[in-house]
């Protein structure tokens, strides 16, 4: 018997490294990593009042000096612009220049294809279950301390 035999944990971060191989691939045609496409995604979303480097390391699940690189590197290729907040002058606020949205564009279609992929895996009520089931997941783990 492995040490790894029966944990839950050991079988979600493989399925979770799986997912992100497969994205990370679909989008290595578009010059991008899976956090600059999270970041993006999350801009694209935020629209015109853009997102602190801050709020967008929260949102992807990335620390605050990941997404500093993730986001020099976005604006060296002009797929977004730094300003000032004009809520308050001391925050830097990022948003999605039109060339960020336009790969984006393509480069959500490529992970969605992934998604698609995945989903397939399932019939349409196992999926429903298999997001439930994961979802409280994420509420047992968020909600304790242990």
């Amino acid at each position: 018997m492995s040490a790894t035999d029966g944990r839950l944990g050991f079988v979600i971060k493989r399925a979770e490294q799986a997912l992100i191989a497969r994205k990370s691939a679909a989008l290595r045609e578009f010059g991008l990593t899976v956090p600059q496409y999270a970041a993006l995604l999350l801009l694209a979303e935020a629209g015109d009042t853009g997102m602190s480097a801050a709020q967008l390391a929260r949102e992807s699940l990335v620390t605050p000096q990941t997404m500093a690189t993730v986001l020099t590197n976005l604006e060296t290729k002009a797929l977004i612009e730094r300003g000032p907040s004009p809520l308050h002058q001391k925050v830097v606020v990022n948003r999605l220049t039109a060339a960020g949205a336009a790969l984006l564009t393509d480069a959500d279609d490529a992970a969605l294809r992934v998604e698609r992929h995945l989903s397939a895996a399932f019939t349409e009520p196992e999926l429903a279950a298999f997001t439930s089931l994961l979802e409280r997941a994420v509420a047992a783990l968020t909600a304790t301390r242990s």
